[in-house]
């Protein structure tokens, strides 16, 4: 696979291999599979990876994890149709077997962003591109849909993985919190709030 940015052979991430069964799920079925590997998942927290998750897929396969729509939401991204459904139905298992590239997608999302806390994800998605761009026309309490497009755009570019990352790479919670801090508190008055790759070289552990 060649990487997007420098036109040079990258080395697939171990979520990234090819598969030929391609399917797309529910975003049910991914939030089972999520509630399962991270018991007591709270909701705020559950729809953040959902977007994760999302985006992860659709820059390595360019194709979707699930089918549902992704909006803009004061908290961040949330999937509204399983937002509405749980709400008013309660939390049903899902009805498909996730393959084995759905389930590595979710473990490497796992992985790298499951243990920062809801609001820590609603604080990095409201930093990235996606949410923003969906957020510029919306009035507070509505929602506003994100198009797949920014979010594949992103997550192939200010969002994709380092070289370096390693397959477990994990973001860390106090990092997160200490440099949105900084940034609402100004003490990095050349650095733009809108510098994606400033925030994703600031999140990323050291190789």
């Amino acid at each position: 696979m060649f990487d997007l940015r420098s036109g040079q052979p990258r080395t697939l991430h171990a979520y990234e291999q090819p598969y030929h069964d391609r399917m797309t799920a529910s975003a049910r079925d991914v939030a089972a599979v999520l509630r399962d590997r991270l018991p007591g998942l709270p909701v705020k927290k559950l729809h953040k990876l959902l977007y994760y998750c999302q985006g992860h897929h659709l820059a390595t396969f360019d194709e979707p994890l699930f089918t549902e729509t992704i909006s803009a939401w004061d908290m961040g991204p949330v999937v509204g149709a399983l937002w509405k459904q749980e709400k008013e139905a309660g939390i049903s298992p899902g009805t498909a077997t996730l393959g084995e590239a759905e389930l590595n997608t979710i473990g490497y999302v796992l992985s790298r962003y499951g243990a920062l806390t809801g609001q820590d994800l609603e604080n990095l998605t409201h930093s990235e591109a996606p949410w923003k761009l969906a957020d510029r026309d919306r009035r507070p309490r509505e929602s506003a849909r994100i198009e797949p497009d920014w979010i594949k755009f992103y997550f192939l570019t200010s969002g994709a993985p380092g070289e370096d990352d390693g397959d477990d790479a994990q973001l860390d919670t106090a990092e997160v919190r200490r440099w949105l801090q900084e940034v609402t508190a100004g003490e990095h008055p050349e650095q733009s709030v809108d510098s994606l790759d400033d925030i994703r070289a600031r999140l990323l552990p050291d190789a």
